[in-house]
């Protein structure tokens, strides 16, 4: 959903309060004003009950408190901003909170999670939360606060006559081609793309590593898919926005699709080619058409492959990690595992400990760092860490140089009916198994 489209001007305050308890309060104060149902002080016991558990601080000055309640509404959503700061435990360095999105979901809002992230990723933005937390007033805070949430794309500022070519013999070549869209590659320019000055008959997918929010307009892009890539190879999100687009059914085995990019960063398309999508998949499927096990969600594999992917670049502390994530089929890979160490998840609520969940994200990466796999169920719940994987596999073939952990991940995703993410500690390559077949989804980095 649009976020800009839960943002109302009356519930934009500057704070007064220099305590998180004191800052809710008026958060609160404003939002239950015309809700009659609404309880603030129930509503403030279940925020801090939150923050006891999980620090809601997400960097930058910048927390997100949250809770769900029952009430008819989906979404109540109220922003304080503090011109002296906030002290809040769990805050990194001792860094004060400057800005705080509290946001109520409605039990029934089944997008809860995914709308907890949509916000998490734009204010993780350090422009725009600087520009939010210095704007003279609050009507143009709110301004900034709809067009930072309204996902206002930038012009092309190279969008030159090559550039035209480009794209008008791209359209001609899907259209001969039979090509089932045109796939962009956004992070080519290093001020974005203006959808509309890309209209094409044929469907247009946008491919960028920027956080970006599905848009109402039409003239938009059909579909923008989030793909983060470190590499400076044209196109190198190539395969795994293929494989996100085909989990989610934007684009089927038998398509062919017409990319169009260049060197990120460059200004200027280059590279024109033709993926069919059945030949570049083809020892990857070994005539399954299923990509995704049964009762595996799309943006779960997405969410996981994200983490997978900024810890093969970002490690931590500096240093190169290693880990195995686990999908689908929760039970069965619980049963061809052991644990190495007390479960650190366990004893949760489902839905504080789902990948999903924004607050996962560091989590998630500070327990890398121990030896075994993460077990997520095909919902995204995270049952385990540090699980011993103990599938055999005698007929994988897997290439030299590939160690336990590859070979750990091949054996359980031909044992269960899941999908393994691996990222390797010595190249930072993050590979895909499905049924003991490999997939790279990422150049070597080390």
């Amino acid at each position: 959903m649009r976020l800009d489209k839960i943002i109302a001007r009356s519930r934009i305050v500057d704070l007064h309060s220099d305590t998180l308890r004191g800052a809710l309060r008026e958060l609160l104060a404003l939002s239950v004003e015309k809700f009659a149902d609404l309880k603030p002080d129930s509503l403030l016991r279940g925020l801090m009950a939150r923050e006891s558990t999980m620090t809601t601080y997400l960097g930058l000055g910048v927390a997100l408190p949250h809770v769900r309640v029952k009430m008819k509404r989906r979404y109540v959503l109220a922003i304080g901003r503090s011109r002296i700061g906030i002290q809040q435990e769990g805050n990194k360095d001792g860094d004060r909170v400057r800005l705080i999105v509290m946001l109520i979901a409605g039990d029934k809002a089944r997008d809860y999670l995914q709308v907890l992230a949509s916000i998490a990723r734009q204010v993780r933005e350090p422009e725009l939360v600087d520009r939010l937390v210095d704007s003279p007033n609050l009507d143009s805070l709110y301004e900034r606060l709809v067009g930072g949430f309204g996902d206002v794309r930038p012009v092309l500022a190279q969008h030159n006559r090559i550039n035209k070519l480009m794209f008008q013999e791209a359209q001609r070549v899907a259209k001969g081609a039979g090509c089932a869209s045109i796939m962009v590659f956004g992070d080519t320019f290093v001020a974005g793309i203006q959808a509309v000055a890309l209209r094409a008959k044929t469907k247009t997918i946008l491919v960028t590593r920027s956080p970006v929010e599905p848009s109402e307009d039409k003239m938009e892009f059909n579909e923008t898919i989030q793909v983060r890539s470190f590499s400076d190879q044209r196109m190198a999100q190539m395969r795994s926005a293929i494989l996100v687009a085909l989990t989610r059914g934007l684009l089927t085995f038998t398509d062919r699709v017409c990319c169009l990019g260049g060197v990120a960063g460059s200004n200027q398309f280059d590279t024109l080619a033709v993926v069919d999508i059945e030949r570049e998949f083809e020892t990857f499927l070994t005539d399954h058409k299923d990509l995704l096990p049964e009762g595996v969600k799309p943006e779960v594999l997405e969410r996981v492959i994200a983490v997978a992917t900024e810890l093969s670049v970002e490690g931590r502390e500096g240093k190169p990690v290693g880990c195995l994530f686990v999908v689908g089929d929760a039970s069965n890979v619980s049963k061809h595992s052991k644990p190495l160490v007390l479960n650190p998840f366990y004893g949760y609520k489902a839905e504080d400990r789902n990948i999903l969940n924004p607050f996962m994200d560091e989590t998630i990466k500070e327990f890398s760092s121990i030896d075994g796999a993460f077990i997520i169920s095909g919902d995204g719940v995270v049952e385990s860490a540090g699980s011993l994987i103990q599938a055999v596999d005698t007929q994988s073939n897997l290439p030299s140089g590939l160690g336990s952990r590859h070979a750990a991940a091949s054996a359980i995703s031909v044992t269960a009916k899941c999908i393994s993410v691996v990222v390797s500690s010595s190249t930072g390559q993050v590979m895909l198994f499905r049924r003991g077949v490999m997939l790279p989804l990422t150049d070597k980095r080390y």
